[in-house]
């Protein structure tokens, strides 16, 4: 009978343990965090060409009479907007009118800003391009809109074309102006 009693609280102890290692296996518990993004307004306007805010020289060659007559037009310049919101984009020359370079010296000159005409080629926004600029428009140092309402996104494009018209008016020389493009979120 002993044996018995003692067989017994054995098996009554290794069920004692493996029903405790069984409720152990079970246990659970939870921890909760809340992540927050802190996102801000971002817009971003670049050159597809280099990258860059600063696009490349864009070199508009007189090599004729019928240049001077007609004007001469460049080819396509691709800029991206990278935006979170919706923008517009308004384009200016940074001065009323070109420097002049010969012999290495750079001055002023009288050949105003107008002289150089901007179209846009092509438009990939889904905004709407401005009056005017569906053909050539002359630019000048006061900005005009140029896309407005373009949706946001990572890699909207357009593209501008510009075209030079200075008639017979001013002797050689290498005439430069800088053009600025400014996106403006809505």
């Amino acid at each position: 009978m002993k044996k018995i009693i003692v067989f017994s609280a054995i098996l009554l102890s290794i069920a004692t343990f493996a029903n405790a290692q069984v409720n152990s296996n079970n246990a659970s518990g939870s921890a909760q965090q809340t992540v927050q993004l802190q996102l801000s307004n971002a817009l971003e306007i670049t050159f597809t060409g280099n990258g860059s805010a600063n696009g490349a020289t864009v070199a508009i060659p007189f090599t004729t009479a019928n240049d001077y007559q007609n004007g001469v037009e460049s080819t396509a310049q691709q800029l991206r907007i990278r935006s979170n919101k919706n923008f517009n984009i308004a384009v200016k020359t940074n001065a009323s009118t070109f420097t002049v370079t010969n012999n290495g010296t750079t001055t002023a000159s009288s050949m105003p800003a107008s002289v150089l005409e901007v179209k846009v080629a092509a438009n990939g926004t889904g905004g709407s391009i401005a009056n005017g600029f569906s053909s050539y428009k002359d630019l000048s140092n006061t900005a005009a809109n140029l896309i407005t309402n373009g949706t946001y996104g990572g890699n909207q494009t357009f593209s501008v074309q510009y075209k030079a018209q200075p008639g017979f008016a001013y002797p050689a020389g290498t005439y430069a102006i800088d053009v600025v493009y400014t996106a403006t979120q809505q």
